[in-house]
C-alpha cells in the first residue's frame, strides 16, 4: 500500500492568485459558482491584466497564479498573461473546461504554463455531461491527450457532489491511460449555480460519511497507479488545530470587476475584504469577510458554519460531530 494521505499545512510566505480574467463562459455547468451580479461581466483588457499581475509579484515570496474564468482560454491575451506571469517569477497554472480556445495549446509552451488543469467531472459521458454539458466529456479528453502528446503537464480537478462521488473510483483508469500527472478531488462549494438548484434534504452536498469512506480510499488507489492527489481535508481529525487561510497565509481571489476576496466561500456576498481601483490594491473598510476570520467557534471555519449550515450535524448535547477546516486546508498523496 501507499503512505497515507499527508496533511499540507499553509506555507508563511506562500502566495496563491486565483486570477478570473473573465466571467464569460461557452458551458453552463450545474454547479458553477461565477456570480455575474458579484463578479461582473467584464473581460479584462491587455494592459490591464499585465498591471493586476504586477499588483501581486512579489519577488521575495513564492507565488502561484491560476488564470481562471468563465472560460480563461476564450480571452485572446491568455498565452501573454501566462508569458507576464512567468517574468514575473509566478508558477503559473490554467483551469480550463477543455476546450482550449484561441489555439492555446501552440501560442504558449509547457516552460511557460507550469500545469494546464481541465475540469471532468465524470469518467464518462454519461456521467460528466449532465453536469458540464452534452459533447463536453469528448471534448475535454481529446484535448486532453493533445496536450500530454506536446508536454504539458495536465492535471484533472474533479469536484465531488452526490451526482458523480459513486463514480469518483472509475477516473483512475481514464486518468492513467491519458498520461494525467495530477489529480485534483474538490468538495461542491454552495455558491453559485449550486447554491440555486441544490435541493431536498441533502442537496449537492455529500455527507461526512460518504466523503471520508470513498474520498481518502480513492486518492490512495489513484497514488497507487502513479498519479499525484490532492483533496481537502474536509473534516479535522480532534487532535488536529483549525488554522484560517485567511489569517495565516495569502490567497487572494481576483474579480473582473476589481473585488478581491480572501475566502472563497464569500464570493457571493459583497463582503470582500480588498479591491482594484485604478490599479492599485485597497482595503476595503466596515464589516468584510477578513472581521469574521477572528473568530474561533465549536464548527471551526466561521465562513462555513454562516454561509454553509447543512454542511455541519450536530450531537444530542448539540456538539458539532465534526469540525469544518479551511477550505483551502489540503490533503496529498505522492504516486507509489
Amino acid at each position: 500500500m501507499t503512505s497515507k494521505a499527508r496533511t499540507v499545512g499553509f506555507q508563511s510566505g506562500e502566495r496563491n492568485i486565483f486570477f478570473h480574467i473573465l466571467t464569460a463562459c461557452n458551458l453552463s455547468c450545474r454547479h458553477c459558482y461565477i456570480n455575474t451580479d458579484q463578479h461582473g461581466t467584464t473581460t479584462l483588457s491587455r494592459e490591464t491584466m499585465e498591471k493586476w499581475l504586477e499588483l501581486f509579484a512579489d519577488p521575495d515570496k513564492k507565488s502561484n497564479v491560476i488564470f481562471l474564468g468563465g472560460e480563461p482560454t476564450m480571452h485572446p491575451d491568455l498565452a501573454h498573461g501566462i508569458e507576464k506571469a512567468k517574468e514575473l517569477g509566478m508558477a503559473v497554472t490554467v483551469d480550463s473546461n477543455g476546450y482550449l480556445f484561441n489555439d492555446l495549446l501552440h501560442k504558449t509552451n509547457p516552460d511557460l504554463l507550469d500545469f494546464l488543469s481541465f475540469s471532468l467531472d465524470g469518467p464518462d459521458a454519461e456521467i460528466n455531461d449532465p453536469i458540464r454539458g452534452n459533447g463536453v466529456f469528448e471534448v475535454c479528453t481529446t484535448n486532453m491527450r493533445k496536450a500530454v502528446d506536446m508536454g504539458y503537464n495536465v492535471s484533472v480537478i474533479y469536484t465531488v457532489s452526490n451526482l458523480n462521488i459513486a463514480h469518483l473510483h472509475r477516473m483512475i483508469p481514464l486518468l492513467t491511460e491519458i498520461g494525467v500527472k495530477r489529480f485534483f478531488i474538490q468538495v461542491i462549494g454552495l455558491r453559485g449555480n449550486s447554491a440555486q438548484e441544490s435541493g431536498g434534504e441533502q442537496g449537492w452536498q455529500v455527507s461526512p460519511e460518504q466523503w471520508l469512506d470513498i474520498v481518502p480510499r480513492v486518492a490512495a488507489q489513484a497514488a497507487e497507479a502513479g498519479i499525484h492527489v490532492t483533496f481537502p481535508k474536509v473534516f479535522l481529525d480532534p487532535d488536529e488545530k483549525f488554522e484560517c487561510a485567511g489569517l495565516v497565509t495569502e490567497n487572494f481571489f481576483i474579480f473582473p470587476n476589481g473585488r478581491v476576496y480572501r475566502c472563497p466561500l464569500c464570493e457571493d456576498h459583497p463582503i470582500h475584504a480588498l479591491e482594484i481601483k485604478d490599479n492599485a490594491l485597497v482595503a476595503n473598510q466596515g464589516l468584510t469577510e477578513d472581521n469574521f476570520f477572528q473568530l474561533n467557534i465549536a464548527e471551526g471555519c466561521v465562513m462555513n458554519k454562516l454561509l454553509q449550515p447543512d454542511t455541519i450535524s450536530y450531537d444530542e448535547q448539540g456538539r458539532p460531530n465534526h469540525r469544518i477546516s479551511c477550505c483551502l486546508l489540503k490533503q496529498e498523496i505522492l504516486p507509489a
